[in-house]
């Protein structure tokens, strides 16, 4: 949430943000209004308090030297100052819920180091990692959702029948290999000096508004409904849909100490989301789903570390990816593609080399965000109250909140699937898995269950 005083001091540079970041549909001048007639509002009702209380505390006086007259004529005025004075606290308290949703939805100004962009095609490439000693693949790089068939470890039909569509089975290798990847994560982020959390799952409305996934994203979240017997109210809960809102509420309205600073927690878990803006672009495979998995890396540092926080944080997410053996992009992305929370964030994607696009590297494939690691600055500590006292005797301050997946792991498997493929229709497991795997070298799948295997080739 952006400082009220802030916009006040600096209505042209909240103006150039949110023209640079598309919101074309923010009536700035009209929220500048409101904070206008609400502070004079304010001074008046102060000026009527201050001049009641001193008509109030005349009238004993005026009675006890027996001054009636007069003493009636300043208990009128006294009523006359608390129907005015109720009448501008009204309108005062109306003008502050206007103020306070409006600013709820005003995104957070982009550091001076993003680039100016409309969109995703306008992000700064920063560095590529690992494509100067690439594996040998095989002429063909089958898609990750056809060898996750071939092999029988990825069942999206069957997802689809006992949830819907975005859902799916991992079965046999496919499972391992995801429970081997959260627990490979955790493991080098343990390392970086990450303190384990395990958050609930569903969360509050008051969370989800702390973080900045409401109210704007509301369509995309999963609202969990309450107990069909009529004594339960519906409960005010929803889906994770990342870590980074739980973990970041763990402290909201708290005071820490500096000696706190900075605070690494990981966290694994599952997360929701309906992908509403994206229905329908993905129709196969486990890259744009419902429910998927992911190990998120969260930051509470002191304000004038929190750059220096947010390019260690780039690295330790990445070097989930180096040991795996996985070329990746860095990029910086633009004004346009920033999220809504974000004053800067840095992209991961990985390369999956299994599926046609222009977009990967000369080699062909396709890019992957697996992880997205950003800077909010004070933007959540506002809107969750995260305050520290950097010294015991001083005022507290808002620190500044980081995140970063570290990685998604859905994605990252997708990668692992197809460039880690042979000719055979195995899949080789990089080595940092393999004791993550009982000793696996090579996902080599097993034989399909059921009459209707069959038909697709199981022996009968």
């Amino acid at each position: 949430m952006l400082h009220r005083r802030y916009l006040r001091e600096h209505p042209e540079t909240v103006r150039e943000s949110l023209a640079n970041r598309g919101y074309d549909d923010v009536d700035l001048d009209h929220v500048l209004a409101v904070d206008e007639e609400w502070r004079e509002l304010k001074a008046r009702g102060d000026d009527l308090r201050h001049e009641r209380n001193t008509v109030s505390s005349k009238i004993g006086q005026l009675k006890a030297e027996g001054k009636d007259d007069e003493a009636d004529e300043a208990i009128a005025r006294s009523q006359e100052l608390k129907e005015e004075l109720q009448d501008i606290e009204t309108r005062a308290d109306e003008l502050e819920a206007e103020l306070e949703e409006t600013l709820l939805e005003l995104p957070n100004v982009p550091h001076e180091s993003v680039p100016v962009g409309a969109d995703e095609s306008d992000n700064e490439e920063l560095r590529r990692h690992g494509f100067d000693d690439l594996r040998d693949l095989p002429d063909e790089v089958t898609p990750h959702f056809d060898i996750g068939e071939d092999l029988d470890i990825i069942d999206e039909g069957r997802g689809a029948k006992t949830t819907g569509s975005g859902f799916y089975f991992l079965k046999g290798e496919g499972a391992m290999l995801e429970h081997a990847l959260i627990q490979f994560m955790l493991d080098v982020h343990r390392e970086q000096d990450y303190v384990d959390i395990f958050p609930p799952i569903p969360v509050k409305t008051t969370s989800m508004v702390g973080t900045g996934q409401l109210p704007k994203f509301a369509e995309d979240a999963y609202r969990i409904g309450g107990s069909e017997t009529e004594d339960y109210e519906d409960d005010d809960l929803w889906l994770c849909p990342t870590a980074e809102v739980p973990v970041t509420n763990m402290y909201a309205d708290d005071i820490l100490l500096k000696d706190d600073l900075p605070l690494k927690h990981q966290a694994y878990t599952p997360n929701f989301r309906r992908e509403a803006g994206e229905h329908g672009t993905e129709t196969r495979g486990i890259v744009r789903v419902h429910q998927f998995n992911k190990v998120e890396l969260v930051n509470f540092v002191e304000p004038d570390e929190s750059y220096d926080r947010l390019e260690a944080l780039l690295d330790e997410a990445t070097e989930v990816l180096e040991r795996l053996g996985l070329p990746y992009r860095v990029l910086n992305l633009c004004t346009g593609d920033l999220t809504f929370s974000s004053a800067k964030t840095y992209d991961i994607e990985v390369w999956a080399p299994g599926t046609e696009s222009d977009e990967g590297p000369e080699a062909g494939g396709r890019w992957l965000e697996v992880s997205s690691a950003s800077n909010f600055e004070d933007f959540q500590a506002r809107r969750a109250g995260l305050r520290y006292r950097p010294e015991r005797h001083e005022s507290t301050e808002y620190l500044h909140t980081l995140n970063a997946s570290g990685t998604a792991v859905g994605r990252v498997m997708v990668a692992l699937l197809e460039y880690y493929q042979n000719e055979d229709g195995t899949v080789d497991v990089p080595e940092p898995l393999q004791p993550y795997m009982g000793g696996r070298e090579v996902i080599e799948g097993h034989e399909p269950v059921g009459e209707a295997a069959v038909g697709a080739g199981k022996k009968d």
